[in-house]
């Protein structure tokens, strides 16, 4: 974004099954079979950085362009987004300061709830600590989602307003969060897509990543994956104001 089940066919990546009229599996249940599912604990904490590159695309506006994405633990992220005819879109957090940056709007920094979203966002290792990081989270049940059968949870942070989070019942991996994110437009409904995931170094990563607004649709695409690389400290740094 987490425990785990020693079963041998959860292990293996098999699906949570619920007999006919069982009772639903249990969050911890369904958090500890995504761990599992992404790779493992051990695999995901050998992981300390992260550098990404693709496509993105925003059908709204016929723009397109290229996306770099940078993490490091325990808690830095930054992003940039290369529009034609626009300009640079660029986003970072040092793990203390967030602040994005864009032709429109300049440079600003982000405090309140936004910078508190951003915090949980951030996190190197958010699906092990899923339970530290939202102390809240239920089972409200397991909903038919396109062709797929999901378990639907609802998790409160403990600041920000409550998520719900649909996992893949039969693959176990997190397949879509409905959210509330601030912007400098005020709160805003966001969904959040986690498709084609593919094996890097061993941990399952969604290569295609799509937010829905009432404002605009952003598909985000993945073409490389590096792990553990040596990440520039400036990336997440606020840049100086000109």
């Amino acid at each position: 974004m987490c425990s785990f089940i020693a079963v041998a066919a959860v292990a293996q990546g098999g699906p949570l099954r619920v007999p006919q009229g069982a009772a639903l599996p249990t969050a911890d249940q369904i958090l500890e079979k995504y761990v599992q599912t992404l790779g493992g604990k051990a695999a995901l904490e050998k992981i300390t950085s992260t550098a990404s590159k693709g496509t993105f695309e925003i059908p709204a506006f016929g723009a397109t362009g290229s996306a770099e994405m940078w993490e490091k633990a325990p808690n830095k992220t930054a992003l940039k987004l290369d529009i034609p005819g626009f300009g640079l879109v660029l986003e970072g957090f040092n793990g203390t300061v967030a602040w994005s940056q864009d032709p429109q709007s300049g440079l600003r920094e982000k405090t309140g709830a936004e910078l508190a979203a951003t915090k949980l966002d951030a996190d190197f290792y958010k699906p092990l600590r899923l339970k530290q990081l939202y102390p809240k989270i239920a089972v409200k049940g397991k909903e038919k989602v396109g062709d797929k059968d999901m378990y639907v949870l609802t998790a409160t942070p403990a600041e920000g307003s409550p998520e719900t989070w649909y996992f893949d019942a039969a693959t176990g991996l997190l397949a879509q969060m409905d959210l509330e994110r601030e912007s400098p437009q005020g709160k805003m409904a966001v969904q959040v897509f986690q498709e084609d995931y593919k094996e890097v170094d061993g941990i399952k990563i969604p290569h295609t990543v799509r937010q829905v607004t009432s404002a605009f649709t952003i598909i985000i695409k993945l073409q490389e994956v590096k792990h553990n690389v040596a990440v520039d400290e400036t990336k997440f740094n606020k840049p100086v104001a000109q």
